[in-house]
């Protein structure tokens, strides 16, 4: 009788401590503080935030199910407990971007620790209006990103939508400990700078189960990203899930441990890349895998590119990067690809790329026979390659070396390359409390730099 007894009060005592924590969690209902649904609710939301932090319990804000106006949100610690935000219904941004802040986030949760944000409501950045100025060129390029999450540790966002942002939908920055879970974000293929997830200056990153449907890259990594992964995205539109771009500033942190595996891109313009600038400073990438990733229709499937310039109009486009890529693995990856190049390894002739490795590819273009390309970098090849990878490829820079065929013998084919694409890079931020000085930032054809978000330092062209 001792040992049930033993056994059995152990789970009840768990079980009590359980329901007692929900009971105390307090709750914050942004229509206590005064939101109504079609009214102006940005002060609602902010009170409502203010009197969650201060609470010495658990605490979460309630968005009840019904769509919400609200401006620029900056919703910051540190708070006295746990917090959280239940989305249940809309967030709705100004259709007029004059209404918001350019260099901020339409939305900023920053300096929380024991975060989480859920409920399988949308954030709508309401951004129509916005895509046809900038590309009509009406419009300057920093516009609002969605939502900015700064400095948060121990942090979970899982099941929200992030639709038509006028700029990136989500920007991870300088966080540690954070999980993107069953996150969607939607915005067609022609919308400018609409990526879905960007994350720098953050260490201990999972994206996991996310479905990106944007007009830039679904993903990226800018510089300081670490010990990240990536598993079961869904990506499509966009331009695909990159490494960078890398190397446009100065003083940028690393990228290492970064993992994406088991995911699917359709119609992307580009597949799994990883990018630095020419004439760039010291950098290093390090560490990434890419496993066991289905493509469809999807433009350069496997790229490196350390002669990123997408305009075309670099200082010193004679200069190579300086970005040192090393330990980089494409395992796994089938598929169909909208370019003749399947396989374009485009490395630095002053830092050629080192531990590369090719295992188990199965790539074939919709147009003819594929070709892969490699340029200072000796690959490793395990398993099979189809088509051939870099036969007898360089790592002095003397030239370049073309590949085609189906098997492991191909023959010294020329094919047609893209370098179309966006561009995210690392950049300085001195936003918020003052708590970190480092940041990061995106450029895409240009730059991009910011606070608690990114603001661009110049300018970025879509491709």
């Amino acid at each position: 009788m001792a040992i049930e007894y033993c056994e059995v009060f152990p789970i009840v005592l768990l079980l009590c401590i359980f329901f007692n924590v929900e009971a105390q969690q307090a709750t914050f209902d942004i229509t206590k503080y005064g939101a109504k649904t079609g009214g102006d609710s940005t002060k609602a939301v902010t009170d409502a935030w203010k009197a969650a932090c201060t609470s010495t319990t658990g605490s979460k804000v309630v968005i009840p199910k019904g769509t919400f106006p609200v401006k620029n949100l900056k919703l910051e610690g540190p708070c006295k407990a746990a917090i959280g935000i239940q989305l249940q219904g809309t967030l709705q941004a100004p259709g007029d971007v004059s209404q918001q802040s350019k260099k901020d986030p339409w939305i900023a949760i920053q300096y929380v620790e024991d975060f989480t944000l859920d409920g399988g409501g949308t954030f709508d950045g309401n951004g129509q209006n916005t895509w046809s100025q900038k590309q009509a060129k009406k419009l300057e390029f920093s516009q609002p990103t969605n939502l900015g999450l700064n400095f948060l540790t121990n942090a979970v966002i899982q099941d929200i939508t992030s639709l038509n942002s006028k700029m990136f939908h989500i920007n991870v920055l300088g966080c540690k400990g954070i999980t993107l879970q069953r996150i969607k974000t939607t915005a067609p293929d022609e919308s400018p700078n609409t990526d879905g997830i960007h994350v720098g200056r953050s260490n201990g990153v999972k994206i996991l189960d996310c479905t990106l449907e944007t007009g830039d890259d679904c993903i990226s990594l800018g510089d300081g990203s670490q010990q990240v992964i990536v598993n079961g995205a869904k990506c499509g539109p966009g331009h695909g899930i990159s490494i960078g771009s890398l190397g446009l500033y100065d003083n940028e942190q690393p990228v290492k441990g970064v993992f994406v595996k088991s995911s699917t891109l359709t119609g992307t313009m580009n597949g799994v890349r990883i990018k630095t600038w020419q004439n760039s400073p010291v950098g290093e990438a390090s560490d990434i895998h890419f496993e066991d990733i289905k493509m469809s229709n999807v433009g350069n499937p496997i790229i490196i590119d350390q002669e990123y310039c997408p305009q075309k109009n670099c200082k010193s486009s004679s200069t190579p990067s300086k970005v040192k890529i090393s330990n980089v693995g494409f395992k796994g990856i089938t598929g169909t690809s909208s370019t003749q190049e399947v396989v374009k390894l485009v490395c630095s002739k002053s830092y050629p790329c080192t531990g590369v490795e090719i295992g188990d590819i199965n790539l074939s273009y919709n147009g003819g026979a594929a070709t892969s390309v490699c340029t200072n970098v000796q690959p490793k090849l395990s398993g099979n390659q189809v088509p051939s990878v870099c036969t007898g490829s360089s790592s002095s820079g003397s030239g370049n070396n073309k590949s085609s065929g189906s098997s492991n013998s191909g023959n010294n084919k020329s094919g047609g390359s893209n370098n179309s694409g966006n561009n995210k890079s690392g950049g300085n931020n001195n936003s918020g409390n003052n708590k970190s000085n480092s940041a990061s930032s995106k450029a895409s054809a240009s730059s991009k730099a910011s606070a608690s978000s990114k603001a661009s330092a110049s300018s970025k062209a879509s491709g």
